[in-house]
C-alpha cells in the first residue's frame, strides 16, 4: 500500500510519523515478506498548513529540504496535480532571495516545488525597493512566515564589487555591494577577486547587511519582525558541496 504524506505535517506530528514511517518499513505481509516501503511525496501548503508554521519549522524545512538534496533524496512530486492544486491561489511558507547565478537554483537546492516558496534572484543577492515590496507581499499579504537571504561562494557579482568592475547598469547593482567589502577585516589580504577566501567573507557580510537593511528599511516587516509573525534568516551555498550552511543568528 503507497501511502502519502504531506512533510508540512510533519512539525506537528513528527513523532507519530516516525513511528509510522518505522512501522511501515519493518512490517512483513502475510507471505513472509516487507512491505513496500512508504513513499514520502511533496505537496504544495495550504491556507491551514501555512497557518500552522511558524518562522521556526519553516527554517527547519529550508534545512531539511537542503539536506534531502545533498543526501540525492528530494521529495517524488507529481508536478502536473502541483500545478491544479495551485492555480486558484497559493500559501507559501516562506520567500527566499537568492542569486542569478545558475549553479543556485535556490528551489532545486532547497528541495521545494510549485507554490512552496516566493523566489527572488538577482545577481549578488542585492536588496531593491522592488525586492523589498515583493518581500512585504510574501509575508504581509501572502502569509509567509519566513525570509531568507542565501548568498553562495565563488560568487561572480561579489568579485566584480571586490575589484571595482563598471559596465553599464551593472555598476550600480555592484555598488550596493560595496558596504560589505568594509565589513572584512583589514587583515584578510589580499583584498581583490582572486583571494576566494575575502570573496566568500564579503559574500556573507554582504548576507547579513541585507538582513539588517530588510529591518530598517521595512517599517511593516519590521514590525511582523519585532511581533514575531515572521523571521528573518541568512546562509551561504557552497557551489562545490551543494550545502547551505545557515547562520546561528
Amino acid at each position: 500500500m503507497k501511502t502519502l504524506l504531506n512533510r508540512f505535517a510533519l512539525p506537528i506530528g513528527l513523532a507519530a510519523t516516525t513511528w509510522l514511517l518505522a512501522g511501515c518499513q519493518s512490517a512483513e505481509n502475510s507471505t513472509g515478506g516487507s512491505a513496500p516501503t512508504m513513499a514520502v511525496v511533496g505537496s504544495p501548503p495550504t491556507k491551514e498548513t501555512q497557518a500552522a508554521m511558524t518562522p521556526q519549522s519553516a527554517l527547519a524545512e529550508l534545512k531539511a529540504g537542503n539536506a534531502r538534496f545533498v543526501a540525492g533524496q528530494p521529495l517524488k512530486r507529481n508536478l502536473p496535480a502541483d500545478v491544479k492544486a495551485t492555480a486558484s491561489g497559493q500559501y507559501p511558507f516562506a520567500v527566499v532571495l537568492s542569486c542569478l547565478d545558475s549553479r543556485q537554483p535556490i528551489e532545486i537546492v532547497l528541495d521545494q516545488g510549485i507554490g512552496d516558496i516566493f523566489s527572488a534572484r538577482v545577481a549578488g543577492n542585492v536588496l531593491n525597493d522592488d525586492i523589498l515590496g515583493s518581500m512585504e507581499f510574501a509575508c504581509k499579504v501572502s502569509g509567509a512566515k519566513l525570509i531568507a537571504v542565501i548568498g553562495h561562494s565563488n560568487c561572480g557579482a561579489i568579485k566584480g564589487a571586490v575589484d571595482g568592475v563598471e559596465l553599464g547598469n551593472l555598476t550600480g547593482l555592484l555598488g550596493k555591494i560595496q558596504p560589505a567589502l568594509n565589513q572584512v577585516p583589514a587583515d584578510v589580504q589580499p583584498r581583490d577577486s582572486k583571494n576566494l577566501e575575502f570573496v566568500d567573507k564579503v559574500s556573507e557580510a554582504n548576507v547579513r547587511l541585507i538582513m539588517q537593511q530588510i529591518r530598517e528599511r521595512s517599517p511593516i516587516l519590521r514590525e511582523m519582525l519585532d511581533s514575531g509573525q515572521i523571521g528573518v534568516a541568512g546562509g551561504m551555498y557552497n557551489l562545490a558541496t551543494g550545502e547551505v550552511h545557515f547562520f546561528d543568528k
